[in-house]
């Protein structure tokens, strides 16, 4: 059973790593911000899996919620594409 948690542990945190090098290197700002919030679900779920539930509603509500609309916000003020 422990070895089942560790390997969904280990599928979570390696696609919270591409989530995030997607939300660093995406061009289209709307894009990052969702490549970001579903980077934040999978640590989310790290946590729960790691056993900390509190952790876990806080990280939700501030980064998957709050976090994402106030940079959507953002972003509708200024261009959407990042120009290098």
């Amino acid at each position: 059973m422990i070895e089942i948690h560790l390997l969904i542990l280990a599928t979570v945190a390696v696609l919270g790593m591409v989530f995030s090098y997607l939300a660093i290197t995406e061009k289209d700002l709307l894009k990052a911000v969702g490549f970001s919030a579903v980077q934040a679900i999978a640590y989310a779920i790290a946590f729960y899996i790691l056993m900390a539930p509190d952790i876990v509603l806080a990280y939700v509500a501030i980064a998957v919620g709050i976090y994402s609309a106030l940079l959507v916000f953002v972003i509708s003020k200024t261009e959407r594409y990042e120009v290098v």
